[in-house]
């Protein structure tokens, strides 16, 4: 199972960003059934499982053939009193193991011509033989293959055929023992197929759950990925916009500068998008794609929310050093989120950033004032934060800060993961 998942998840990694590329959001909502009819990947070197399983079909009817076929002039030194072997013996012999070949395709048409053949096979009086395996593989097929309420009427007409041969054949046991004979035949492999199919589907309602795990955790990246973007470049346009707006009338020269502002913002958040997207999106040469966020571009993030009027002080302790790619991303949401949630919901526009670079895990974390740091509630920013740090191997916490009336974010990476 565990291979199975690991499969499932680099096939619908590639799926869901491919109909992300198409269709956003929505395009990941049928992406299984993109999957099914535009897969592109292809298929590991592998012979295709119902032709095996057609030629291990094909296989088994022989044997049973064959069986019957060996043993047919020995079976009738076993008793005196049964039917003599002949040629139409032989001959339901051999229909009952061919009929066998068809169990794969018609479960059932092919238990009604094996019980048909074994039944008149004991009316005749022939001995009891090897027929009863070809019974006992039509028996598991039509229990394996059809629903158990189904497969237990049609098992239980071929029972019932067979117990015609009580009334005419001498060999058979007397009384209620005689039942037991044909009943094992049946009940016994009905009881295998039925516990086989119940364990498949078992087993496919579980591939399906992990499927349906794998395409939710991978829309939730996307969704993250892409709210940490847009959310961060839009707050830094609306501080920019609602400046513009206060000074319009009376400092037009403020106004332009709040839009230039709002110009170089909106770009920045483009060009992030673009390079989120590529990122995401398999084929696209590697060269051609914008350098993925991380530390090494704080820079960058801090003259943004700088340009929309948040004053930052920021430290760095520690030797920096590059950082798995993985972890650098982490770190530089983290630090993103938390600004752009100061940008968009503190009355106090000041921000404290330390960075810690240590030598088994990275710290970053941003605090401000916040007279109401106790009513806080996660929202969808800094769920997505806390998840795509634990899935590191972190761990991050949000709320008061040491100090009263600080709301600080802190979280804690390990480097090596």
């Amino acid at each position: 199972m565990a291979a199975y998942v690991r499969r499932r998840r680099r096939e619908y990694g590639v799926a869901l960003r491919r109909a992300w590329w198409r269709g956003g959001i929505l395009g990941c909502v049928n992406v299984s059934r993109w999957l099914r009819c535009e897969r592109s990947e292809p298929r590991n070197p592998q012979v295709d499982r119902s032709s095996v399983n057609s030629r291990q079909t094909r296989v088994v009817a022989v044997i049973l053939v064959a069986l019957g076929l060996v043993t047919a002039p020995f079976i009738n030194r076993l008793t005196d009193v049964d039917q003599p072997m002949d040629v139409l013996g032989i001959a339901l012999i051999v229909a009952a193991g061919a009929a066998t070949a068809l169990r794969d395709r018609w479960p059932v048409p092919t238990l009604a011509i094996v019980a048909t053949s074994t039944s008149l096979y004991l009316l005749i009086g022939y001995p009891y033989g090897p027929i009863f395996f070809a019974l006992a593989v039509a028996v598991y097929a039509v229990a394996r293959r059809r629903p158990p309420a189904e497969a237990a009427l049609w098992c239980a007409a071929a029972f019932g055929l067979l117990l015609l041969h009580l009334l005419t054949n001498p060999a058979a046991l007397d009384g209620a023992v005689g039942l037991l004979p044909a009943f094992a035949w049946v009940a016994i492999p009905f009881t295998i197929g039925v516990a086989r199919r119940l364990v498949a589907e078992a087993n496919a309602r579980e591939r399906a759950e992990a499927d349906r795990r794998l395409v939710d955790a991978e829309r939730l990246r996307i969704a993250h990925e892409v709210h940490d973007v847009v959310g961060h470049g839009l707050a830094a346009i609306q501080m920019q916009a609602d400046i513009a707006l206060h000074v319009r009338d009376r400092r037009p020269d403020q106004a332009g500068l709040a839009l230039d502002a709002i110009s170089r913002a909106s770009a920045e958040a483009l060009a992030e998008l673009r390079a989120t997207l590529a990122e995401i999106t398999p084929g696209d040469d590697a060269d051609s794609r914008a350098p993925t966020p991380g530390l090494a571009r704080f820079d960058d993030l801090r003259q943004r929310v700088e340009d929309a009027g948040l004053a930052v002080d920021a430290t760095v302790t520690g030797q920096p050093r590059s950082l798995s790619p993985a972890v650098d991303l982490a770190a530089y949401r983290v630090l993103q989120e938390a600004l752009t949630n100061v940008v968009k919901h503190s009355a106090y526009p000041r921000a404290v950033i330390e960075i810690a670079y240590r030598p088994r895990e990275v710290q970053v974390s941003v605090s401000n004032q916040e007279l109401a740091a106790d009513s806080h509630v996660d929202g969808f920013g800094i769920t997505g934060m806390r998840r795509r740090v634990e899935r590191l191997g972190g761990q991050l916490t949000a709320g008061p800060g040491a100090d009263a009336g600080v709301f600080e974010v802190r979280a804690t990476i390990p480097t090596e993961v």
